[in-house]
């Protein structure tokens, strides 16, 4: 599989490190109860078809990158920047 770096341009998974859904950069607030807090840290959707995931560009640029691929059929949609997103 091949991931599109917006610095780098398109490279090899393996220069990637994969963290996980993107939703966790939804993070709740200090002052959430434990019970959302407990949701945040524990509970983790496994979807079939379109994602929005987290990588690492460990071996290249060092970005954090919010990457949309398919996970039935391994098809990568885009990625961009972790740092350039807009909050929900």
């Amino acid at each position: 599989m091949r991931l599109p770096c917006p610095l780098c341009g398109e490279r090899d998974r393996r220069e990637f490190y994969y963290q996980g859904a993107a939703s966790m950069l939804d993070r709740p607030s200090a002052e959430a109860g434990v019970a959302e807090w407990s949701d945040y840290l524990h509970l983790r959707d496994n979807p079939a078809g379109r994602t929005r995931d987290l990588w690492y560009h460990e071996a290249g640029c060092g970005a954090w990158l919010v990457v949309e691929r398919d996970t039935v059929t391994h098809a990568v949609y885009g990625a961009s920047l972790v740092e350039t997103r807009d909050a929900d």
